[in-house]
């Protein structure tokens, strides 16, 4: 199913608790919205998980939806609340309590790409950031909540793997000299969003495909993992951050060489994640 908010793959045959989702790796920059931006085609894309749908892809194979955003994360966040509007850009918008997202320019409208970069010369009107919620927002997470829902009618759990990239330069600027650096981190909001026995066992996929592993440090989970993340109810959120330059050129926004091998081996995690939620549903009176 594809619309404007998101593309959802769903298995021939659900089985598995899991669900994949990709909330930053939308691309369907509209002529209208670059027209509104300052920066030209190539850095308004700064901030997107580029490529992150398609190196998850393979979920539906070993029976689990994925679910992608279609709009970029320039144009709305939806890993952010929809009541992170920020008043240095949204015409209307009274002044907010402190948010760290929202004073840096990082509320669920982004005001700013990665590096700071400004994305509009002014503000926008309320109606406008309004649109974009109704429009993208709030059908995406209803399509998400509508999953996990299902899941937990299924098969007793629901198990969300929100997945995202980082950008190699923010693990350098994490280690310290010498440190060997994570390839991968995963967040639970410290325990918070997952049980460890889940945590434990994302992990371990990770690690046995022979990738560096680390957890909540420098990226513990956003609003996604705050939200959905419900453990005492069987319901659990894993936060996967990638290094971009595992797989890609970051200056150029391209895949460089390693991506196919990249996907592969990614292939490989993704039918040990299904495995972890893997049921056998009964079946259905004759």
């Amino acid at each position: 199913m594809r619309n404007s908010a998101y593309c959802l793959q769903m298995p021939i045959a659900r089985t598995s608790s899991v669900v994949f989702a990709s909330p930053h790796s939308g691309r369907d920059y509209t002529d209208a919205f670059k027209a509104s931006s300052v920066l030209d085609d190539h850095l308004i894309r700064s901030s997107e998980d580029a490529f992150v749908d398609q190196l998850f892809d393979a979920a539906p194979e070993f029976g689990a939806p994925l679910l992608a955003a279609m709009a970029p994360r320039a144009f709305i966040d939806l890993n952010r609340s929809c009541d992170e509007l920020d008043p240095a850009l949204i015409e209307s918008v009274g002044r907010a309590s402190h948010n760290p997202r929202i004073t840096s320019g990082l509320g669920v409208i982004p005001r700013v790409v990665a590096n700071g970069r400004a994305i509009y010369r002014g503000k926008i009107r309320l109606a406008e950031a309004e649109a974009r919620i109704t429009e993208i927002w709030k059908p995406y997470h209803a399509c998400l909540q509508r999953l996990l829902t299902e899941q937990l009618a299924l098969f007793g759990e629901a198990i969300l793997i929100d997945c995202h990239s980082m950008p190699h330069e923010a693990i350098e600027g994490f280690g310290t000299t010498g440190q060997v650096l994570p390839q991968v981190v995963l967040g639970d909001r410290f325990g918070a969003s997952a049980s460890t026995r889940i945590v434990d066992r994302v992990e371990a996929a990770f690690v046995g495909a022979g990738l560096r592993v680390a957890r909540n440090a420098p990226f513990a989970g956003a609003f996604i993992t705050q939200q959905y993340g419900r453990p005492s109810r069987g319901q659990h959120v894993v936060q996967i951050e990638i290094d971009r330059g595992l797989y890609m050129d970051e200056a150029t926004i391209r895949p460089n060489g390693n991506f196919a091998p990249f996907k592969r081996l990614l292939s490989l995690v993704v039918a040990e994640v299904s495995a972890i939620g893997q049921r056998e549903l009964p079946m259905a009176a004759e």
